[in-house]
């Protein structure tokens, strides 16, 4: 049978105060210099401690002749503990937020193609209806987006999740797929071909997404599937008009969704070449923590993606 206690008694016996010893001891691995950190004596900051030993079952700390190392129940109090002071600090920013008659803050990481599409409209129609709500844009690749979400440095990611990324405290609501297409500047000598083979487009410079990006990965599938080497000159960019104006004033070509093409002002300079892209990019949608509480604004945040995608499919 488990030591650990139900979960109503860890919610109704374990204090804050309890999980903020734990995460200066866990800083400064001392317990009387945590003591003094929170404003305590020693002997009351052993005996709290004791105290959330005896209601977990667990030990947390390990006592070492020099200092306290955590044990790995004390790692994953402490993990949970940083989620609730973190949680707290967000309720804090919220409340200011609507004292002043704002509805809060958002902070929103998206992938390029989203970006320039669907966030943009996303963001036009949102601030019509909440002109006071604040919001944060990241733009990158989902890499690093996912990771910047699992670190609470993003409470939203509009993207994809990544192959090898440690999904399960994640949640994912699929808003749709994108085809991708190669293209190139109208002045582009493949410009007019009827039909072009992977093996024929190799030898050029190719804009790309870096490594580990999931477009990055199924550039490199198609180039596998057609048994042709991958490019040896490549320029790697994340940035959409990066990829947009080096196509249009050189004769390197880009890989992007076919959605980005529609919504550029400037797609009459651009041709979509005629070669056949098989492998697809995996879902995009809604990316948030499982155990995160969604504030209002993010709530209002993706109800308005949603709507939005509503509008264009």
């Amino acid at each position: 049978m488990s030591r650990i206690p139900e979960a109503s008694l860890i919610h109704s016996r374990l204090r804050l105060r309890q999980l903020r010893l734990m995460l200066t001891l866990k800083e400064f691995g001392s317990l009387r210099r945590a003591a003094d950190e929170i404003g305590m004596t020693q002997p009351a900051a052993t005996k709290m401690l004791h105290e959330a030993e005896s209601l977990l079952g667990v030990e947390l700390f390990e006592r070492l002749p020099r200092g306290m190392r955590a044990t790995p129940f004390g790692e994953t109090v402490i993990y949970y503990a940083r989620m609730v002071f973190s949680e707290l600090s967000g309720m804090r920013e919220e409340l200011v937020a609507l004292e002043s008659g704002n509805l809060g803050r958002v902070t929103v990481g998206a992938i390029p193609a989203l970006a320039s599409g669907l966030l943009t409209r996303t963001i036009a129609t949102l601030k019509k209806s909440h002109p006071r709500l604040s919001m944060s844009i990241q733009v990158d690749t989902s890499d690093v987006l996912v990771q910047a979400l699992q670190q609470d440095q993003l409470d939203v990611v509009l993207g994809r999740i990544p192959t090898g990324a440690r999904s399960d405290d994640l949640l994912f609501d699929s808003l749709g797929e994108e085809e991708l297409c190669v293209i190139a500047g109208a002045q582009n000598p493949f410009a007019k071909a009827k039909s072009l083979s992977w093996d024929e487009l190799q030898g050029m410079t190719w804009v790309l997404q870096q490594h580990p990006s999931p477009m990055r990965a199924i550039v490199n599938q198609a180039f596998h599937n057609a048994r042709v080497d991958i490019p040896s000159s490549v320029v790697e960019t994340t940035s959409i008009m990066t990829l947009l104006s080096l196509l249009q004033q050189t004769d390197m070509i880009g890989v992007t969704p076919r959605s980005v093409v529609a919504d550029y002002p400037g797609k009459h300079l651009l041709v979509e070449l005629p070669v056949v892209f098989e492998p697809r990019l995996p879902p995009y949608g809604l990316i948030t923590r499982r155990h995160r509480i969604d504030s209002s604004a993010m709530q209002a945040f993706m109800n308005a993606v949603k709507a939005e995608q509503l509008t264009t499919t």
